[in-house]
């Protein structure tokens, strides 16, 4: 009989499993119109996800625990994205004072005051910035990960997050991206590897949990 990847993988002694700590923040990742503007070359069909992540969003905001959300920012031209912008040239959507409506964040996914907003140039949310300084400072041990795109900035923040230390938790209906494969095979690889990929009831589940354990 053949072996299943998903047996495979276990006989090679990946999948275990991270558990969740008690001092979360929420981490929602360049969730902005340019992947839900069908006029935007990064138009990747995620309204699914944005509406799930609204609710997550929300669920976060209740349970009281650090929020923080990147964009992606480039100095026009775009000599601060390197090699990055060089090699995905739809990324001057985000180039300052270009296309203002596209880098904005997404109806229902916008940062309220005391939110802390990291602006980046390279996939992950942690490279060249202060995001695990202030999570440290914040005594954070959890990161629930949201945002876009699962095969890109999201897979690059996770990986990092477990390399910094702090449990990755990515919430499964709150990523997206633009094509099935790659969502679900970058999925998979982050639970096998990297991080714990939850379904958005078992992660509100968690977050009540947190509310009846400070009660």
């Amino acid at each position: 009989m053949t072996e299943s990847l998903s047996e495979n993988y276990r006989r090679g002694g990946f999948g275990g499993a991270l558990a969740f700590g008690t001092r979360p923040a929420l981490l929602v990742i360049d969730f902005v119109k340019a992947y839900l503007d069908k006029s935007s070359p990064l138009y990747a069909g995620v309204e699914q996800a944005r509406a799930d992540c609204e609710v997550l969003l929300r669920d976060c905001r209740a349970a009281g625990i650090p929020i923080v959300h990147t964009n992606v920012v480039y100095q026009p031209g775009g000599r601060d994205g390197g090699v990055f912008f060089r090699k995905v040239p739809a990324l001057g959507c985000f180039e300052s004072g270009r296309h203002p409506g596209l880098a904005a964040f997404a109806d229902g996914l916008e940062p309220i005051p005391g939110e802390t907003v990291i602006s980046k140039q390279y996939a992950s949310a942690f490279f060249g910035t202060s995001l695990a300084s202030t999570l440290t400072a914040l005594q954070v041990d959890t990161v629930l990960i949201a945002g876009l795109s699962t095969s890109g900035c999201v897979r690059a923040s996770a990986v990092d997050c477990c390399q910094h230390g702090f449990v990755p938790v990515v919430v499964r209906e709150a990523v997206g991206d633009r094509a099935p494969g790659p969502h679900e095979a970058n999925l998979f690889d982050l639970q096998a590897k990297y991080a714990e990929v939850a379904e958005l009831l078992t992660v509100q589940q968690y977050l009540r949990s947190l509310k009846t354990a400070s009660a």
